[in-house]
Order: C-alpha cells, then sequence, then structure tokens
C-alpha cells in the first residue's frame, strides 16, 4: 500500500491547503486593521480644522479631516460619474487649482456634481471648506492589478457647492469597505474544499489498488 500511497501529490496538496488557511488568517488580521483604521477616520471628522496636505501620499491622521483651500485659479478641470448628497447620480466636477506660489496645480477640489458631462463652468475661484480623502482611482481593474503603484493624492469634498452645481456626496468613514472577514470566508472554505475533494481521491485510489 506505501507504492500507490501518492507522497508527493499529497505535500503539494497539504501545502495548499496550509496556504490558503495562512491567506485566510492574514484577512482576519486585516480586518482588524481596517476596523482601526476606520474608527481613526471616525474620530478625525471630530478633530479640528487642519491645513490642506501637499499634493502627495496622504497620511491616515489627515484623511477625513475638515480643512479649506483657497483655489486662485483653476488649471484645469475633470469630470467623472459621482453623487451628489441625496444619493443622485450625476457628472462630478474635480478642479486643479493653483494656489499662492505654485507654478501648477497645488489643490484639488471636489466642487459639487451636476447631471451634464459638458458644462462650462466659468468659476474664478475662491475659498472653499470640505473634508480631505483622496482623488478618485479612475484605473480600470486590469491597471489596477498590473500597472505601476498609484500615489492617490489628497482631494478636498466641498461642503458647499459652486454656484451651477449640486453639494458632491459628503465622506463617511462608514462608507470604507471592511471586507476582509468576507475573503477571509473564502479563503478557509476554498481549503476545506480542496482537503475533502484530495481526501475522497485519495481514499478511492487506495481503495482500487
Amino acid at each position: 500500500m506505501s507504492k500507490r500511497f501518492p507522497v508527493v501529490a499529497t505535500i503539494i496538496v497539504v501545502c495548499a491547503v496550509a496556504t490558503m488557511i495562512g491567506l485566510g488568517i492574514w484577512q482576519l488580521q486585516r480586518k482588524t486593521e481596517k476596523e482601526a483604521l476606520i474608527g481613526l477616520y471616525a474620530t478625525n471628522r471630530e478633530k479640528p480644522a487642519i491645513a490642506y496636505p501637499p499634493l502627495g501620499p496622504v497620511a491616515d491622521t489627515d484623511l477625513f479631516r475638515a480643512s479649506s483651500v483657497n483655489c486662485m485659479e483653476v488649471v484645469n478641470w475633470k469630470s467623472g460619474a459621482g453623487k451628489d448628497s441625496t444619493g443622485r447620480s450625476g457628472i462630478r466636477y474635480v478642479a486643479e487649482c493653483k494656489t499662492s506660489g505654485g507654478e501648477g496645480p497645488g489643490v484639488i477640489l471636489l466642487a459639487g456634481v451636476a447631471d451634464r458631462p459638458d458644462l462650462k463652468l466659468d468659476w474664478k475661484g475662491g475659498t472653499i471648506k470640505g473634508l480631505i480623502v483622496t482623488e478618485p482611482d479612475t484605473r480600470n481593474l486590469l491597471q489596477k492589478l498590473f500597472g505601476k503603484a498609484l500615489v492617490l493624492r489628497p482631494m478636498l469634498i466641498a461642503s458647499e457647492p459652486i454656484a451651477g452645481l449640486r453639494l458632491p456626496a459628503q465622506p463617511s468613514p462608514k462608507d470604507v469597505t471592511n471586507n476582509h472577514f468576507a475573503y477571509a470566508i473564502q479563503w478557509f472554505l476554498f481549503a476545506l474544499a480542496a482537503a475533502v475533494i484530495y481526501l475522497l481521491a485519495l481514499r478511492k485510489r487506495l481503495a482500487e489498488g
């Protein structure tokens, strides 16, 4: 019977099952980390306003903090799908602005939402208050999986829209995705299924031998 026992195949399956269990445990750890992060974001919303951070990686301690920016001049407008504060779908309008002493865009501002994607906004700038989040990641799935790492810059979501636009949906820590528990369950189920299927196949092989 020892000659019929598939040693190599068994080792491979055991390693695969152990890997899947390890991934499930890692997802549970990520779940705990994400819960702590969401708690930090909720605390950030209650803190005093801070200066708008420079355009670069955004620290977790800055996300969901109140801030204000002084848009001296709109360098560029970007539009994309978004929602207003009532949950109504529309087109979000994001302004890239010059700030005092800056040569290029120093501020990214979600100024509001409209129904049309081709509005010609003549907003000349000004001081806007809002909450700090990160700019939208507009890459497709393949770009996210196989493209270069992208550093998302800070973006201020206006607490009051500019003229001609509706108030954008206001960010909430509750909207931060935390699906690591579901991922953990999937990995554990994969491990269980692989183990059961292999044991049944092994039992059949040994019985036929």
